[in-house]
């Protein structure tokens, strides 16, 4: 320093501090937020029986507000609006909170309703049916078992080859088409879509 002024040199060499520390900020960032990103990854894709269910305050982040609406306070998606009701590509649905299959594109079937509808389950196993009063109807609820997520409700059709109709909220699933399931991790799953 010349009399209390800064040289152009120190200028420079200044300048030069500030950027590789705003470099070194900016990197560490970056690599924080991409290894933050494939955790992420790693904890949603494919189904691993032994991931812990999410909390409901990873839930709230991860999810969209519809999904949560619908999964987390059993709400109702709009009848006709929604994504899957009219998907008729082949693969299965899965819970949009853990990956777990639970339906299969070739129990679903038109039910007139506006949702997605099944005729089955894959497994029952991986249901829970309880009796729902709400909105002065006598219906029974669907959840899936190992999230609890409400999925939709259950009735009896005889326009159904079993005899009953699944019906569903598109938010509370995830699709797999037939064609990713094995680079998703459902390979094992592939055999529910062969054709009987």
């Amino acid at each position: 320093m010349n009399g209390g002024r800064i040289t152009s040199e120190e200028r420079s060499t200044i300048s030069t501090y500030i950027g590789v520390s705003i470099a070194v900020v900016l990197t560490t960032g970056a690599l924080y937020f991409f290894f933050l990103a494939q955790k992420e990854k790693k904890e949603t894709k494919g189904f691993d029986p032994n991931r812990p269910v999410p909390s409901d305050a990873t839930l709230r982040r991860r999810l969209k507000s519809d999904q949560y609406f619908v999964v987390r306070e059993s709400g109702t998606e709009t009848a006709f609006q929604n994504e899957f009701w009219k998907n008729e590509r082949t693969g299965i649905y899965v819970d949009v909170i853990t990956g777990e299959p639970l339906f299969a594109s070739l129990d679903k079937f038109d039910g007139g309703t506006g949702f997605p509808t099944f005729t089955k389950p894959i497994s029952k196993d991986l249901l829970v049916e309880k009796p729902d009063t709400s909105h002065d109807m006598q219906r029974t609820e669907v959840c899936a078992k190992r999230s609890n997520a409400h999925l939709g409700h259950l009735f009896s059709d005889a326009t159904s080859p079993t005899g009953q109709r699944y019906s569903v909220n598109s938010a509370a699933f995830h699709f797999i088409p037939m064609e990713r399931m094995k680079a998703e991790g459902y390979e094992a799953f592939l055999s529910l879509l062969e054709k009987k």
